[in-house]
């Protein structure tokens, strides 16, 4: 895709995104005006509430607070898909000006700022009223087995260092090599620049959504699992327990990561998103900070 048909797509996009964040704006100012009628009507019933009329008026008030928010609902749906097709159009434009061979030098600081950044804009799922599966790659979720990471997916790729160890270390996709049933991923760290062919039983793909603690709980590792997780302003994944589950949509895990250098074998608590937290696997001399 070229920069102006990137351009275009993206501005195409932002118009129709204007255009839904009025809509909201418009539904929502009518739901409120629903809502204080809700109100006042409550206030009514609080001293007369045998009045048949006022029964009957609340009622028909619910269902039509009930039917707006459904209105603000599928709107609010519609604005979050534009911003993802947003997302995919640029990084897809980022993939191709790579491949083309004008990968940009990151800076260190400017790297870890942009790790941050994309785990708080990871969309969120929500589910609807009603739905019980939470889909794969939320939060906890993991891959179906049959799941192909696309190129400029983050993932966890597991490499060999020095000393014939193994690492858990944050990579790009680049490709996908089928015939072999390989990945071919980046390590992220300019600092590293190197390119990996791993089997793909060596690559865990990174979720693609957040869990909502609120409504979806059980997308989230429970408390006292140990898992796989970014350790902070690195980019390298360690093993840690999870201490504290995220309580809101924007917050993150408190971890425990295992770490030799104190007393207890474990590390101060330390803040992980959702996306860099992923289920444990063991490998070779694989564990704490200081191993």
């Amino acid at each position: 895709m070229s920069a102006e048909a990137a351009a275009f797509q993206v501005q195409e996009r932002l118009r129709a995104l204007q255009g839904l964040i009025h809509d909201i704006d418009n539904e929502r100012r009518r739901n409120e005006q629903n809502l204080n009628s809700i109100f006042r009507t409550q206030e009514k019933i609080a001293f007369d509430d045998r009045s048949p009329a006022l029964q009957q008026k609340i009622r028909t008030l619910y269902k039509i607070g009930l039917h707006d928010a459904s209105q603000e609902e599928n709107l609010l749906r519609q604005a979050l898909a534009k911003i993802q097709e947003i997302r995919t159009i640029r990084n897809e434009r980022r993939i191709h000006a790579r491949n083309s061979g004008n990968k940009e030098t990151i800076r260190r600081g400017a790297l870890m700022k942009m790790l941050e950044i994309s785990a708080q804009t990871l969309p969120l799922f929500v589910s609807k009223i009603g739905e019980t599966k939470i889909p794969p790659l939320c939060g906890c979720i993991p891959a179906d087995s049959t799941y192909i990471a696309k190129p400029g997916d983050m993932v966890a790729a597991l490499v060999k260092g020095l000393e014939e160890d193994e690492n858990w270390i944050l990579a790009e996709v680049v490709s996908f090599l089928p015939g072999q049933n390989k990945y071919e991923v980046d390590d992220i760290d300019e600092e590293q620049k190197d390119r990996h062919i791993l089997s793909k039983c060596r690559v865990i793909p990174l979720p693609l959504m957040r869990a909502n603690p609120e409504t979806d709980a059980g997308a989230l590792f429970p408390k006292g699992t140990m898992v796989n997780a970014l350790y902070p302003q690195t980019t390298c994944f360690y093993k840690a327990i999870i201490n504290q589950l995220p309580q809101s949509a924007t917050d993150e895990y408190e971890l425990l990561f295992e770490d030799a250098a104190y007393a207890d074998g474990f590390s101060p608590p330390l803040f992980v998103p959702q996306r860099y937290v992923i289920a444990y696997k063991q490998t070779k001399k694989f564990g704490s900070l200081s191993s």
